[in-house]
């Protein structure tokens, strides 16, 4: 089964944040030896989530897994998410769509936020 993934964030009207987030999907195709991601955002950037899955059902996926690009869940992953996901999965005969959790929660937050800590001058931290 071949799998497509999308990464999905709230989109910003500075477009260079839009393309941030652009680069982090290429880089997970990269590492992730994928070539089936696409960046995806609820507002403010494109392709939104519906475009984006359509782009992988064109390039042939069979399952589509989303994974939020927020750092907590929220109003946008609770209430918009699952609307946007019923609506795709019925517009491509309810091909499986599957939702990891947001960033939230991940060991690997606390290493991210050392590793910036450490970026500081150590007398700026008193």
């Amino acid at each position: 089964m071949t799998t497509g993934i999308i990464v999905f964030a709230h989109g910003s009207r500075i477009e260079a944040a839009n393309q941030a987030v652009r680069s982090v999907a290429a880089d997970l195709a990269r590492a992730a030896d994928c070539s089936v991601v696409e960046a995806a955002f609820l507002e403010l950037g494109r392709p939104n989530l519906e475009e984006a899955a359509d782009l992988l059902v064109a390039r042939g996926v069979e399952r589509i897994v989303i994974i939020p690009y927020f750092l907590t869940p929220g109003m946008h992953l609770e209430r918009d998410l699952p609307t946007l996901v019923a609506h795709i999965s019925n517009k491509n005969n309810s091909i499986p769509i599957l939702v990891t959790a947001s960033l939230d929660g991940h060991p690997a937050l606390v290493q991210i936020l050392a590793d910036r800590a450490r970026t500081i001058e150590p007398h700026t931290l008193k």
